[in-house]
This record gives structure tokens, sequence and C-alpha cells, in this order.
């Protein structure tokens, strides 16, 4: 099996394995870093992992594979994702300077997600990866970053401009710089779309991203 089809478990065993929680053969993200928790097989067990990992009426989401039943627990299945690679670089585009975002941008990081990607992105998310982002007028006006990955690959993420400034070409212009670096670098950029977004996913197909696969996506929720 690919790591991309549990693609939370292989990032906690690998790149980010200084910050998993786990538990039996469940793992976690730190709650204040990303809401995302994977077991390796779906007959796996979870009922004391998820007793021990998760707050009273704590939600958290699964990739891929998703435990077949957990007691004084409420599992949700949403519809799946499109799972999408990249194999080749994407034709550069021009535009505004792009800059690392770190620490001394976290606060306007924070408050461009709150506006338009609020579900997945928490206070300590930045720790996942490296952010890049695009600054008008003295404001954050897009981003994108990296977040979960192995070896061999990273998860392009948060690719997000602020209202003020759609139509520009900035998440395109993201998109292709860190696309372009992460291959440059001998790493398979992949990322997670609804197929119901289909202005983002149509986005990411006409610059160069295939579908490789539908992947199942969960809800998880602690008993109170």
């Amino acid at each position: 099996m690919s790591a991309l089809d549990n693609p939370i478990l292989a990032s906690l065993d690998s790149l980010h394995a200084g910050l998993a929680q786990r538990a039996d053969t469940a793992v976690r993200y730190p709650r204040e870093v990303a809401p995302f928790f994977a077991v390796p097989h779906a007959g796996d067990p979870v009922d004391d992992a998820v007793a021990e990992l998760l707050a009273p009426g704590e939600l958290v989401l699964l990739l891929g594979i998703a435990p077949l039943s957990v007691r004084n627990a409420r599992l949700h299945a949403f519809p799946e994702l499109a799972q999408m690679v990249c194999d080749r670089p994407l034709e550069d585009v021009d535009g505004p300077v792009i800059q690392v975002l770190g620490e001394a941008q976290r606060e306007d990081v924070l408050e461009l997600v709150a506006l338009v990607y609020p579900h997945y992105f928490r206070p300590r998310t930045m720790e996942m990866g490296r952010y890049f982002g695009i600054y008008q007028d003295g404001r954050l006006a897009a981003m994108i970053g990296e977040r979960m990955g192995t070896p061999q690959a990273r998860e392009i993420s948060a690719v997000c401009t602020h209202p003020d400034f759609l139509g520009r070409g900035y998440a395109r212009r993201l998109m292709a710089f860190l696309t372009n670096d992460l291959l440059a670098s001998g790493l398979q950029p992949f990322l997670h779309v609804s197929h119901e977004n289909v202005r983002a996913k149509t986005l990411y197909e006409r610059q160069g991203f295939r579908v490789r696969r539908n992947i199942g996506f969960w809800s998880l929720t602690a008993a109170q």
C-alpha cells in the first residue's frame, strides 16, 4: 500500500514522528497542531485509544482508513476527497514577491485562515512545514503551506486568498512556486480537495495536478 493511502499515519510515522501522540495502534497530532487521527488497519480496536487520546466531545478527522467500529464515539463518513499529485514542473506565474512566513507573520496567517480556511488550521499548524505568502498594501493577500508528509512526499495545504485580492492569480503563483520547489527537491507534491470545490479542483487540474485516487474522509467525535 502506498504511504499516501493512509497519509496521516504515514506522516506521523516519519516526517512528524516528533509530534505523534500514540495509544495502542492509534496515533494523532496534538490538538493545537491539527485535528488528525489515524489507525493502521480498519479492524484495529480503538476504544481505549479514543478514550486516552481524545477529550470528551472532541472531533478529529481521518483520511484513507477508519475503524470499523468504535464504542463511546460517533464515526461519520463524509464524501470522498480527491487526492491529487503532480509529476512534472508547473508553468511559472509572474506576480508579486513571495516571502517565507514565520513566527513574525503568525498573527497575519491566523487572521487570514480564520477568514477563509477555518476548519483545519490551528495555532501550531505552521510547525508542520514551510509556509509562504504574498503581501499587498501591508496585508497578507494569499498564502500556501506544507502539511503532512513522508520522506518522499509533501502535502500542499492552506492555499487561500483574501477576498479583497481574488482574481489576481496569486493562488496560481504560489501553487507553481511550491510545487516546483518540491519537485526540484525530489519530493512528490500532493493535496486533498473536495470534489464539490469545483473552482479549486479545476485550478489544480489546469495547472498540472491529476487525481491519484478518491480517498475516504471521516470525522470521529468522542462521547461527552
